[in-house]
């Protein structure tokens, strides 16, 4: 059926309507969670004195996001001005070299950063990737990248050379692992891109350049090869119309949104609670609900405002950089789920769709899911969580497909095209709805942890059966259709006109 199934406007009002009132009883039953139990010893750790005018403590559990915005705030902020002073100044004077440019003041300031070690480390990493792609043997190129990362993601290898260049302050540790491993995703992008070139190879300079461009460097994204090479290498250096508003609007976007996240903290403690298995045992089903959906959303901002303030700085360069990911609100099908636009692309591009091809046979799919998270296993650091998450995700995209071919067939089928496209909308909104809640339960492990996903899975889906099971995925169907009505209102703002029949033909729909 096609998306431009429209349902009554009324009918959509009440979803509003029922949505915000749970999300608002969710958020009730956490702040008086968090309230009440703000000074547990459990909490002595990540609830932490907060701003003087609210007078509250706040949570600051995520290391990552206090990292980037309180501790070395002023060190992300001085880097990233100094590369936009840097490349806007050699930009102007020397448009050609612009690239080489940025891979000079990208290479000093790892090279200051980190250290020389660490550096002849990257190298090595670049000229044992270099090597192997002027062979042009793809599948050369994969085991010399995996063989890489293995190295810094296994044990004992990944200890010793961490012992090379850790030591002299606390990121340093972060910063290894970061560098390491996204360097070493650029260096088989560009391995794989050299082995489609027809004629010649790319140099090696080509490689440093892509490699050393220092916003994506440490923390990504991921922007392939071939992307990056056309762009940074364009001398055709044009804003389009109302680019630098844009930019303005969403730099100031970001500022806001880590204001608004920070002043969430003082009042929502999403991070802290999860991890103290006394208390959330005794919390209601529906705030257990609300604090693994939570945190999702928090991890789906965090991400967007990372990446954000880096595809900032990228877009000054005259940069297209990956976009941040969708949020997990948007998502009902395990397809269109990743919290990293880049990797996601280089893992299609290079695996997923590599292999799998149009993702129509069963065999074909399962082969190319397998072998995306076997890479994204290896990518994130095998263990016992990382096992389980990869697991539950792969079988997630494929039972997608299974169920998919299975309601195809007749009589699903037919009973589907003899009813009213609203109505199909609604059954579809259904069974979106179950996976969503698929969704969250297999990526809220990697969150927080294997025991809080399995309460809150137990809690929702035998002990609170069938009210607590009932009622969240009433709510879950709600949000589902409001989704599904703005991809619709979208769909017609990019195709309003219909398709219109061939002679002898018959119309299709999306």
């Amino acid at each position: 059926m096609g998306i431009k199934a429209a349902l009554p406007r009324y009918e959509l009002y009440l979803y509003s309507a029922v949505l915000a009132g749970a999300l608002i009883w969710a958020g009730s039953w956490i702040f008086e969670a968090s309230s009440e139990n703000v000074n547990r010893k459990a909490f002595k750790e990540s609830v932490k004195p907060g701003w003087y005018y609210f007078g509250r403590k706040m949570d600051v559990a995520d290391f990552e996001w206090v990292m980037w915005f309180s501790t070395f705030r002023n060190h992300v902020l001085f880097a990233l001005t100094g590369h936009v002073i840097f490349a806007k100044i050699f930009t102007l004077l020397a448009p050609k070299h612009r690239s080489l440019i940025f891979a000079l003041y990208g290479g000093l300031a790892v090279l200051i950063t980190m250290g020389w070690t660490f550096m002849a480390l990257v190298l090595s990493h670049c000229i044992i990737l270099y090597s192997v792609a002027l062979v042009k043997k793809k599948w050369m190129c994969l085991a010399a990248g995996l063989g890489t990362l293995a190295s810094i993601k296994l044990e004992p290898y990944n200890s010793w050379q961490e012992t090379l260049v850790t030591g002299s302050f606390d990121l340093q540790d972060i910063l290894f692992y970061g560098g390491c491993g996204f360097s070493i995703m650029r260096c088989m992008s560009f391995a794989f891109e050299n082995c489609d070139r027809k004629e010649g190879n790319y140099t090696f300079s080509d490689l440093l350049r892509y490699n050393f461009y220092l916003p994506f460097f440490f923390f990504g994204p991921v922007m392939t090869f071939d992307c990056y090479h056309v762009q940074a290498n364009n001398t055709q250096l044009i804003r389009k119309e109302r680019e630098m508003w844009n930019i303005t609007t969403k730099a100031l976007l970001h500022l806001g949104v880590i204001l608004v996240v920070d002043v969430f903290f003082h009042y929502l403690y999403i991070l802290t609670i999860p991890s103290d298995m006394k208390l959330v045992t005794k919390l209601p089903d529906f705030c257990l609900a609300g604090l693994a959906y939570s945190n999702l959303v928090y991890d789906w901002v965090k991400a967007a405002v990372m990446f954000g303030v880096i595809n900032t700085v990228a877009t000054l360069d005259h940069l297209d950089p990956p976009q941040p990911p969708k949020c997990i609100t948007m998502l009902y099908v395990f397809s269109e789920t990743h919290f990293d636009r880049g990797i996601n692309d280089w893992l299609c591009k290079y695996v997923y769709d590599y292999i799998g091809g149009d993702h129509e046979q069963i065999f074909k799919e399962l082969l190319a899911t397998t072998c995306t998270f076997a890479v994204t296993t290896l990518w994130l650091g095998p263990c016992e969580l990382v096992y389980i998450w990869s697991f539950f995700n792969c079988f997630g995209l494929n039972f997608e497909l299974w169920v998919a071919k299975f309601f195809s067939f007749p009589p699903f089928s037919i009973m589907e095209r003899g009813m009213g496209e609203a109505m199909s909308r609604r059954i579809r909104g259904v069974f979106n709805a179950a996976n969503f809640w698929a969704i969250i339960l297999y990526n809220v492990l990697s969150l927080n942890s294997l025991e809080f996903a399995k309460l809150v899975g137990r809690r929702l889906i035998f002990k609170g059966f069938p009210l607590s099971t009932v009622s969240v995925l009433l709510v879950t169907y709600c949000g589902v259709q409001l989704v599904k009505e703005r991809e619709r209102q979208q769909a017609l703002l990019d195709d309003p006109e219909p398709v219109k029949p061939v002679d002898g033909g018959k119309d299709k729909e999306e």
